[in-house]
């Protein structure tokens, strides 16, 4: 039996959902498999994201651009994408993609009294109705920070990567961004 290429460097590069296993005993099939994935190794790419852009002062701007400098490679176990250069200060990972945009506006249906989640010290603000349905994308709000940040998490990503990705965003946060709203 032929030996299958050791493969475990590249295991972030390939999304946990996509399971490949089954197909390495089938020489022709798992030929085309590799094919397949060098392609996407080599920098096959589904194009650039849009950010929106919001008004922002000066400062903000430049405070947006330095987190967007920092953020991380990979989020939620998905590599980072192209943005749109005529977009505003953010970033992407995977597809369907996480989308953070930075110097976004308090959420309007926000209240003092609205509960948010805080995950490793940062408080994040979700609507009652985006928590309560897991089909549809979720927008987190960063409101114990400033400029406040959002990021947009694909449906697909909601059993597993939510948590995950506000986790790997909260160092970074941290140390760009200022004390926002207390969270409840």
């Amino acid at each position: 039996m032929p030996r299958r290429p050791h493969l475990s460097h590249l295991t972030t590069h390939v999304h946990r959902r996509r399971r490949l296993g089954p197909l390495w005993g089938r020489g022709v099939v798992a030929s085309a498999a590799l094919v397949l994935l060098a392609g996407v190794l080599a920098g096959c790419s589904p194009g650039e994201v849009r950010v929106d852009d919001h008004d922002l002062s000066d400062a903000d701007r430049a405070t947006c651009e330095a987190l967007v400098d920092d953020l991380p490679d990979t989020l939620g176990g998905e590599l980072r994408r192209s943005v749109d250069a005529d977009g505003g200060p953010g970033a992407a990972w995977g597809d369907p993609a996480y989308v953070l945009t930075c110097g976004v506006p308090a959420p309007a249906d926000y209240e003092p009294t609205a509960e948010c989640s805080d995950v490793k010290g940062v408080g994040w603000y979700v609507t009652d109705d985006q928590l309560s349905d897991l089909r549809v994308d979720v927008t987190p709000i960063a409101l114990s920070r400033t400029p406040y940040v959002e990021l947009l998490v694909p449906s697909r990503y909601r059993t597993d990567g939510v948590d995950r990705a506000l986790a790997e965003l909260a160092p970074v946060l941290e140390e760009h961004l200022a004390t926002g709203l207390d969270c409840l």
